[in-house]
């Protein structure tokens, strides 16, 4: 008589899905590893996008964007530079409609961006002349509070990502309205913003490139 094929035991069926499961741990955490370098690398050619097209921006008009501060997708200027920066301190959002870019980072939050208003003036275009605004200059340090940019060469311009988080972080949390101090860095445990400036140098070697009257 041939013996009666017995079917897996719960135990076995158990042990049998712990192993896929572990299996399964193996594979998912790699993946989901690597789909988040693949976002952060997304994010630095963004933020490469963003400097170029502020200086295409800048070669065109003489001047650059103001942030956009409207926060509704159905208002009509959602997405375009303001006409004017309401003041010197104002960071907004990425004008990315005026840019000709996308609206968000690859972890779907918007591009934040301020600008120093004397460089964003439509009625007074950048020249060799055009300084940076006062007490509200920004200014970028690092995690230790070390400054990245001099007092001397200021940033015109800074846009950042929020990160993976999807939140300011650090100085970016509660970025002053006086002095403008942001924080740039490596992540940390507490820090996960990709933030980038603009120099004056470079600006105005674009404009000159560009055959702008200075």
């Amino acid at each position: 008589m041939k013996p009666i094929p017995r079917g897996f035991s719960l135990t076995e069926l158990a042990v049998v899905m712990i192993i896929l499961a572990l299996l399964a741990g193996g594979v998912v955490f790699p993946l989901s590893a690597q789909r988040e370098v693949q976002r952060l690398r997304q994010a630095e050619s963004g933020l490469h996008g963003i400097r170029e097209a502020l200086l295409g921006f800048a070669a065109i008009h003489g001047y650059l964007p103001c942030p956009d501060t409207d926060t509704a997708p159905s208002a009509a200027g959602y997405g375009v530079a303001e006409t004017s920066c309401a003041s010197a301190s104002q960071e907004g959002y990425l004008p990315f409609k005026s840019l000709g870019l996308l609206e968000t980072d690859p972890w779907g939050q918007r591009w934040r961006y301020r600008v120093d208003a004397l460089f964003a003036n439509s009625a007074a275009p950048i020249n060799l002349g055009t300084g940076f605004t006062g007490g509200d200059a920004l200014l970028v340090q690092n995690h230790t509070g070390e400054a990245l940019t001099t007092s001397v060469e200021r940033p015109v311009a800074l846009f950042y990502s929020l990160g993976p988080n999807g939140r300011a972080d650090g100085q970016n949390l509660g970025y002053e309205t006086s002095g403008g101090l942001y924080q740039a860095g490596p992540p940390t445990a507490g820090f996960d913003d990709l933030l980038h400036w603009l120099a004056r140098p470079t600006l105005i070697s674009r404009l000159i490139a560009a055959g702008r009257p200075l």
